[in-house]
């Protein structure tokens, strides 16, 4: 493991880079509020961005990044999950306004 002032100087540019990104996608988040889409659109866009952030900050600030094999499968099935969570709203978003009052 390198211990040198160069070494030191990568990791903050790294750690740098991931916080600029996690500003950015905050930034898009609360530009994306502002669109004019339905609600479950809303949170399916919200939840594919918190994802990619909670990524970077699991990946970098948890030092994920550099684990085992068997970490990222763990990764792969929790994000085939999520997928299907976020696309249970949008898919069954329909019904309510379509459905009719049977009584």
């Amino acid at each position: 493991m390198e211990h040198g002032a160069e070494a030191i100087r990568k990791h903050v540019r790294v750690y740098i880079t991931v916080f600029v990104a996690l500003l950015f996608l905050t930034v898009v988040t609360v530009a994306v509020s502002f669109l004019e889409v339905s609600v479950p659109v809303a949170i399916v866009i919200a939840m594919v961005i918190a994802s990619f952030k909670a990524s970077l900050v699991a990946c970098y600030f948890m030092h994920l990044i550099g684990e085992k094999q068997l970490i990222y499968w763990v990764l792969i099935i929790s994000a085939v999950f999520l997928l299907v969570m976020l696309l249970v709203p949008v898919l069954t978003g329909g019904d309510m306004l379509t459905s009719a009052d049977v009584s």
